[in-house]
């Protein structure tokens, strides 16, 4: 996940009809075995390219093994990285991928990156101007609460990306917690269900001048525990 300037396509858009029934009865959910503590996190079904991705990926064992390799305190944590199962101390992870990406799908104002929030990580827009997401890489928020005044200096960023920060969206934003400046960049496509302590507690350990935890932290294990019925086989 890297820094990001403004472009937005019609072809991002989340189709309306389905952003509105974005609270279903059954969410696939996975559960992901850490090093620190187990995390579960339920997948949206407005955005299937992406749950379908992660799905098949869990299916394969493609996380078991893999580091989250990019931890940042009170901002998020980056897991999904290949090349990170592996990885000698102190090298540089990020760059591992699968060979492909995905197109991006923004759903706001139903899914934005408030706390807990799972989201794609991707190439900046200097190469990457259509916002598509990695193919593996992911990323989980952890946000600090915001003020208003922060709020108010955000809000032209997302409304020149052709999208709006609403009045809930900021209350959440300033009673949770969130990285709103992400929003309309990047494709949240989940939440974290279970298990934020431990995502607290893992974006705040010490990291080197990569933001690599100086200890590894593993996921040992990521498994589907249930997939909605929208959900590809």
């Amino acid at each position: 996940m890297k820094k990001t300037v403004i472009f937005a396509l019609i072809a991002m858009l989340c189709i309306p009809l389905t952003c509105e029934a974005k609270k279903k009865e059954k969410r696939s959910v996975v559960r992901l075995e850490t090093s620190e503590g187990i995390i579960r996190v339920a997948l949206s079904d407005d955005t299937p390219i992406h749950r379908d991705n992660f799905l098949h990926l869990v299916d394969k064992g493609f996380y078991d093994g893999t580091l989250f390799h990019r931890c940042i305190a009170d901002f998020m944590i980056q897991g999904g990285d290949p090349d990170s199962r592996t990885a000698a101390p102190e090298q540089v992870l990020g760059d591992g991928g699968v060979g492909y990406t995905l197109q991006p799908e923004f759903c706001l104002p139903y899914l934005y990156h408030w706390r807990g929030a799972l989201a794609a990580a991707r190439e900046p827009d200097e190469v990457n101007p259509e916002m598509r997401s990695s193919g593996c890489q992911f990323y989980i928020v952890y946000g600090k609460k915001q003020k208003s005044q922060d709020l108010s200096k955000i809000r032209p960023l997302i409304s020149e990306r052709g999208y709006e920060l609403t009045a809930p969206m900021a209350d959440d934003y300033r009673t949770r917690g969130g990285t709103p400046h992400l929003d309309g960049a990047y494709t949240v496509f989940g939440e974290v269900v279970e298990g934020m302590d431990v995502v607290q507690a893992i974006q705040a350990v010490p990291t080197d001048g990569n933001d690599r935890p100086l200890k590894d932290i593993v996921i040992r294990h990521a498994e589907v525990e249930q997939r909605s019925k929208e959900a590809a086989k």
